[in-house]
C-alpha cells in the first residue's frame, strides 16, 4: 500500500513548529527562560514565541534564523504587531547596522521550497531542539 502523500500546508505547519521551538529553546536560559527582544519581558520558553520582524507570508524569510526571527512575548508579536521598530533596533543591535533595512529588501525576493526542503527544515530544526533541551535538563 503506498504512503499517502501529506499536504505541503502540513509541511509548513510542521517546520513552522519546530522552527519556532528552535528560536526560542536557542535564547534560553539555563533556568528554560527567554528574555523578548522587544520589551525585555522574560518567560519560560512556552510562553513566549516566534516573533517575525517581516512577517511569515515573505517565504524569503519565514525561517530565517540569523536575524528575522526572535523570541518575542504575546504582547509585542500579537499585540503590538510584532513591535516592528524595536525589533528592528534589536537585529541591528545584534546582528550589525543595516541587517534590517536588508531583510526588509530582502522579504520581496521570490522563494518556493519543494517538500523535500520542508521535510529536511523539519527534521534540523526538531534535532536542534532536542540538543537545546538536553542541554537544559
Amino acid at each position: 500500500m503506498a504512503k499517502k502523500k501529506v499536504s505541503r500546508r502540513l509541511l509548513v505547519k510542521k517546520l513552522d513548529a519546530a522552527f519556532s521551538k528552535y528560536i526560542r529553546w536557542r535564547a534560553a536560559d539555563s533556568d528554560g527562560n527567554v528574555k523578548c527582544v522587544t520589551c525585555d519581558t522574560v518567560a519560560p520558553v512556552k510562553s513566549m514565541q516566534n516573533g517575525h520582524f517581516m512577517s511569515r507570508k515573505h517565504y524569503s524569510l519565514r525561517w530565517h534564523a540569523y536575524g528575522n526571527c526572535n523570541p518575542q512575548c504575546y504582547g509585542c508579536n500579537i499585540g503590538s504587531q510584532g513591535n516592528q521598530f524595536k525589533h528592528g533596533q534589536y537585529i541591528d543591535h545584534k546582528y550589525g547596522e543595516g541587517t534590517a533595512m536588508r531583510l526588509l529588501e530582502r522579504s520581496t525576493e521570490t522563494r518556493k521550497y519543494t517538500d523535500q526542503e520542508l521535510i529536511q527544515l523539519t527534521k534540523h530544526y526538531k534535532n536542534k531542539v532536542d540538543e537545546y533541551i538536553s542541554k537544559h535538563s
